[in-house]
């Protein structure tokens, strides 16, 4: 029989959840006028409304700043903050350890390679056809390399191991680190700054063009993520006991590390290298309303989305005119909080 006290915790877990739910909403829509209303130009979202009230024409800069620098900067924002949380929380659910992150299964890493190969030999291609496609092609294109290799590797008789995919990935991301330090080595100024700023991750190269290419992707990898929140439930008790209690292991497992391979890979086509997002979100996530996935998972994409637009203003007006590169913002703020998961795991504190 089961006491009412055993089965406050999860409803009051529940509860909570659902409460976070309408605050992260909250958090988004702030986060967002934020992102549209300042900035280095001056143009303010405020006075922008305003005339938009009073039937003001709005000037051509004013045009400008906001449906072409503004708007496809706040929705590459929230694509690119909703799908490196998602694939964290769902590379920790596959692994059951809080510590998983997107790049560990060397997605990340393929795509960097992939975008590095852009940017040094792109001058020597024919790249009419591409133009400002090219660098998220390519990268979108080595991230879906490096996920089929490693499926292929650790698949065997329709059953993936996780370890084998997790040991694979640590030497794909030491071979893609490889080459990409070769096309390093050949760069020349130019191509050494873009390499820079783009490894430290930005997102002062959206545009409508790149969101129209890899904002499906994101879409539906996350909107497919959502539906592995009960599959997920199951594989913290283990494989095992998830399949007695009816979960489709090896389905649950193969759809989340295609989630976490598009997702993942869109994400740094589109923005760089963006770090701690996945880790971070997942786990403060979980501490705070619980292990459900159900709810989790959507929470997440919430959660990592405000971040990284948080982020996104920091890095445009704390030194501004000038701008930082997002992944030092991102940096900055979550290597404290990974050294505090670090702590807390091996008992060193206590909240």
């Amino acid at each position: 029989m089961v006491s009412l006290s055993e089965t406050a915790a999860p409803a009051d877990r529940r509860q909570t959840a659902r409460a976070a739910h309408l605050w992260l909403l909250l958090l988004l829509g702030v986060s967002a006028l934020a992102s549209l209303g300042i900035g280095a130009s001056g143009v303010s979202l405020w006075a922008t409304l305003g005339k938009l009230a009073t039937g003001d024409a709005l000037s051509l800069s004013e045009r400008v700043v906001l449906m072409n620098i503004r708007l496809p900067r706040l929705i590459t924002g929230i694509a690119v903050g909703a799908a490196l949380a998602v694939s964290g929380a769902l590379m920790q659910g596959l692994f059951r350890n809080p510590l998983a992150d997107p790049g560990i299964v060397g997605v990340s890493a393929g795509a960097g390679l992939g975008a590095v190969t852009a940017i040094v030999l792109g001058p020597l291609l024919p790249v009419t056809l591409f133009g400002p496609a090219l660098l998220p092609l390519a990268a979108f294109i080595g991230a879906w390399a490096s996920m089929l290799l490693l499926y292929r590797v650790a698949t065997r008789a329709g059953r993936t191991s996780v370890a084998t995919m997790l040991l694979a990935g640590i030497a794909l991301a030491a071979l893609a680190g490889a080459i990409s330090g070769l096309m390093v080595y050949h760069a020349d100024d130019d191509q050494l700054r873009d390499l820079t700023f783009w490894q430290l991750g930005s997102l002062t190269g959206a545009s409508w063009s790149k969101i129209g290419i890899v904002g499906p992707v994101i879409l539906i990898a996350i909107l497919l993520a959502q539906t592995l929140g009960r599959g997920l439930n199951g594989l913290a008790l283990g494989e095992a006991a998830a399949h007695h209690i009816g979960i489709e292991v090896q389905r649950t497992k193969t759809s989340a590390i295609l989630c976490v391979a598009a997702a993942t890979g869109a994400a740094v086509a589109i923005s760089g290298g963006i770090g701690f997002i996945g880790i971070v979100v997942p786990h403060l996530l979980r501490l705070a309303t619980g292990p459900d996935h159900r709810m989790l998972l959507v929470n997440s994409a919430l959660l990592g989305a405000s971040l990284l637009l948080l982020a996104d203003v920091i890095s445009r007006v704390v030194i501004a005119p000038a701008e930082l590169p997002i992944g030092i913002v991102t940096a900055v703020l979550g290597a404290p909080v990974f050294i505090w998961i670090l702590l807390r795991q091996r008992g060193v504190v206590d909240l």
